[in-house]
């Protein structure tokens, strides 16, 4: 009986070869729990520590300012500061695997945090408030603009603050696209793991 697939087309036999089920020894796989936790803490210590200085700058500077709407914007750059802190801790923050973990409850427990930061960055300008860190930051820089086209060397001065904007957003997409791919391969090799343990 003739083979619809030559035998000798090596795509056929390649796609066609058998395949061993994908196993991690339960050592490997603590390894890579407690490893994805001590980049996480770190992680949320830089975003926790961050969101601080931002929050104490905004606030001083929201103290010296005069005029009302730079103001109002300053404070809400503040709170989105302290907003964020939150947020890195609830999102960020790893929970602790316990020692006497079994195979199944490493699995379960290395999946759920990476599908907590997959959540945290694809809903990152929701959850980290960035949509308020825009507002707060057009409150404090229009009015400025707007009162210094009377004067085009005023106008000078909003240029650092909107290269830097400019330079943040083009690169946090890219960033935030990376880490979303990184997560999903990560949960795609779990999905590969689970469906092997079973």
């Amino acid at each position: 009986m003739p083979s619809e697939y030559p035998m000798n087309d090596p795509q056929t036999i390649w796609q066609n070869q058998p395949t061993e089920p994908l196993k991690m020894p339960e050592n490997e796989l603590r390894r890579k729990v407690r490893q994805r936790q001590a980049k996480a803490r770190i992680q949320a210590l830089v975003s926790i520590a961050l969101g601080l200085i931002v929050c104490v700058f905004f606030a001083w500077t929201c103290a010296r300012a005069h005029e009302l709407l730079p103001r109002l914007g300053l404070g809400l750059l503040s709170l989105c500061g302290l907003n964020f802190v939150y947020q890195a801790y609830r999102w960020i923050w790893p929970r602790n695997l316990g020692p006497d973990a079994t195979v199944n409850v490493s699995l379960q427990f290395y999946r759920s945090e990476l599908e907590r930061q997959r959540d945290y960055a694809s809903h990152i300008w929701r959850r980290a408030g960035l949509s308020f860190c825009l507002l707060g930051l057009a409150m404090v820089v229009v009015p400025g603009v707007i009162h210094s086209l009377k004067s085009p060397r005023l106008l000078m001065n909003f240029v650092p603050v909107l290269v830097l904007l400019a330079i943040w957003l083009a690169v946090f997409f890219p960033i935030r696209k990376r880490k979303l791919h990184n997560l999903q391969q990560h949960l795609d090799e779990l999905n590969l793991l689970e469906k092997d343990n079973r």
